[in-house]
């Protein structure tokens, strides 16, 4: 009978990653800059909802944003025709970011003039959610268009997210989307989770998300 070594895995798989991001939250203290992981679905309009806050924001604060996509550089090219500073992450085909990524992303982009620093994560709702990238908050959009049922499909998303984003909701005549039935299942998984209804194509709402991301770059700067 062969001989052979059982090994017990004792030490999480993240721990690497996790080690990754207390650095990421060292330095951007150090700089005195907020950093804030966004995350949704393809074509959930983080883009659209970035270039309103940008508008809203910019007087006030210093925007830099962290573009990643598996390839092209489409969404970069947008956030930087805004006046934001902006850098294009491509991940090589992983399906998110992770700590390390960030930090390499934010030496790129240099912070030391930076107040609110943004990564527009790959676009997805599976990934993103298990690797702590070392933001200060991190956020959500939901597109009216997927529908209200993406906290029973995506639980951890939701669990790990400060602020859900509820995006389209010029669109919400149009298709089955019962914006209390979400509420009720959010809540259930993250009663802290802050929710704002907006249209990032006309505007509406996009003022109290604006509104909720101040103050918690203020608190941070302090």
């Amino acid at each position: 009978m062969n001989k052979f070594k059982i090994i017990e895995i004792k030490k999480s798989i993240y721990s690497s990653n996790d080690e990754a991001a207390k650095e990421v939250r060292a330095s951007v203290e150090e700089n005195n800059t907020f950093l804030l992981n966004l995350m949704s679905s393809p074509g959930s309009g983080k883009t659209t909802t970035l270039l309103q806050t940008i508008k809203l924001v910019d007087d006030r604060y210093k925007i830099g944003v962290l573009e990643a996509d598996i390839d092209s550089d489409v969404d970069a090219i947008k956030i930087a025709n805004s006046g934001a500073k902006t850098i294009q992450l491509h991940t090589g085909g992983m399906c998110h970011l992770d700590a390390k990524l960030t930090k390499q992303g934010l030496e790129e982009l240099g912070v030391e003039d930076v107040d609110i620093a943004v990564l527009e994560n790959v676009g997805n709702l599976v990934c993103p959610a298990s690797f702590d990238t070392g933001a200060n908050k991190n956020a959500m959009i939901l597109s009216v268009p997927e529908g209200d049922d993406k906290p029973l499909k995506y639980p951890k998303m939701f669990k790990i997210c400060d602020a859900l984003i509820v995006n389209k909701i010029d669109t919400i005549s149009v298709f089955d989307f019962d914006m209390e039935k979400l509420k009720e299942r959010v809540f259930k998984l993250n009663p802290n989770m802050k929710i704002f209804p907006i249209s990032a194509k006309t505007g509406e709402g996009v003022d109290q998300w604006v509104n909720w991301l101040v103050e918690q770059t203020s608190s941070t700067l302090k």
